[in-house]
């Protein structure tokens, strides 16, 4: 089922919501038309396929129980096409459910029902993350704190003994950008959106479990607390940070 969209479409980013329940469809996507963006609609597999064919997609609103073809069959398809960003939702709304979808290829995950506000606000992030970064700059790009050293361009953590700490790819994701924004709450979402706006696709989706392995390998080095958990709210990378 093809949508018509409103004039100069080529000018606006287009939204395809695939959903078989047509009166959600309908809600979410005059909610998003009223916002200034072209919304197409499918719904399942066969129908997106369709429009994808015809027509370029900026993000898909991803539906995950459907008739035929799943929602999780359909993001694992879509996740090879880079430009496409995701977002699944689904009355299936457990964590475990949540980190599935995001296995699958799923830039985000909501559960039903959904707040079309919060629709737009995860979509215009996924939009963000979906912009070209500047390289980036030599200068400026060795951060210390508490006798640490963390170079950001070569990859280099150092320990106040000057002992290389080894970090994985998302380790280093989230120690970059717990450095960039110090002594500052930092939601679990906000940790995975700035890390993957650096296109970090290694940085593991279980944000507690990442931060609790960087904080192994910072506290066999120090006896001062460096990340602080912020109850009901996030982490706090608690020692002044220099940069030069």
């Amino acid at each position: 089922m093809l949508m018509q969209v409103t004039a100069a479409v080529e000018e606006k980013t287009r939204i395809l919501i695939v959903d078989d329940d047509p009166a959600l469809r309908s809600l979410v996507g005059e909610f998003l038309r009223g916002h200034g963006y072209a919304v197409f609609e499918a719904e399942g597999g066969v129908s997106m396929r369709q429009i994808l064919e015809e027509q370029e997609v900026d993000v898909v609103v991803l539906d995950v129980m459907m008739p035929g073809e799943d929602g999780l069959s359909i993001a694992r398809s879509l996740s090879s096409r880079r430009e496409i960003g995701i977002i699944m939702v689904s009355a299936l709304g457990s964590e475990t459910d949540r980190i599935i979808g995001l296995e699958v290829g799923a830039d985000d995950y909501l559960p039903k029902p959904v707040s079309p506000r919060e629709l737009l606000a995860r979509i215009r992030a996924v939009l963000r993350r979906q912009q070209p970064h500047e390289e980036v700059d030599d200068s400026g790009s060795v951060y210390t704190f508490e006798g640490w050293t963390f170079d950001v361009v070569r990859r280099v953590l150092r320990d106040p003994k000057n002992v290389i700490i080894s970090l994985s790819e998302g380790e280093f994701s989230l120690l970059r950008v717990l450095v960039e924004r110090p002594q500052r709450v930092l939601t679990r979402d906000q940790l995975l959106e700035y890390a993957r706006g650096r296109d970090s696709d290694a940085f593991d989706r279980a944000i507690d479990t990442q931060v609790s392995r960087l904080r192994r390998k910072l506290g066999t080095r120090t006896e001062t607390e460096l990340v602080r958990t912020v109850r009901s709210e996030g982490y706090m990378f608690l020692p002044r940070v220099s940069r030069k």
